[in-house]
């Protein structure tokens, strides 16, 4: 048991920041995100014995984070937050730097984008090899370069239009 918990830990402290990243990018609150992670690692903890090797175990807990995700989303029927009345993103504006509210703006243009595409990106976003990118999402690298390619084109429209609201 000892052995599962610095097995888990140490997997954990690997890939969570990831993991939050990716929540985050399908739900655009802190909480939300926060409580997907945790429910991300407790299937982690539930389902570490089946782990067969087969993928990396990133690509692995990715695959689990998605699919709690995508659970989360249909069964609380629930977008990517952005129902903040004026005054208080006005407030939230106020409080962030230029650069938070780069950050900010940027995730509001993902939770824009389809499901898939969300996946993708905040993937490239956290510097996941393509290969494990095209074996999460199950399309050939080739693909996934096009796609990406399309995705940072709308994101870039998206974006824009946003900065000049």
């Amino acid at each position: 048991m000892a052995n599962k918990e610095a097995a888990f830990k140490q997997i954990y402290e690997a890939n969570s920041k990831k993991i939050f990243h990716l929540c985050y990018g399908y739900t655009g609150d802190d909480d939300a995100a926060n409580d997907l992670l945790q429910e991300t690692f407790l299937k982690v903890w539930q389902n570490l014995e089946k782990f067969r090797n087969q993928a990396m175990i990133s690509t692995w807990i990715y695959r689990i984070a998605v699919n709690t995700c995508l659970t989360y989303l249909r069964s609380e029927k629930r977008q990517a937050k952005d129902e903040l009345t004026p005054q208080i993103a006005e407030t939230k504006r106020e409080e962030l730097s230029d650069k938070n509210e780069q950050v900010a703006l940027l995730y509001k243009s993902i939770s824009k984008l389809e499901e898939s595409e969300r996946i993708i990106i905040t993937m490239v976003l956290d510097e996941v090899p393509y290969p494990e990118i095209a074996e999460i999402s199950g399309i050939s690298e080739g693909n996934l370069r096009v796609k990406i390619y399309r995705i940072k084109q709308k994101l870039t429209e998206l974006y824009n239009q946003y900065e000049r609201l």
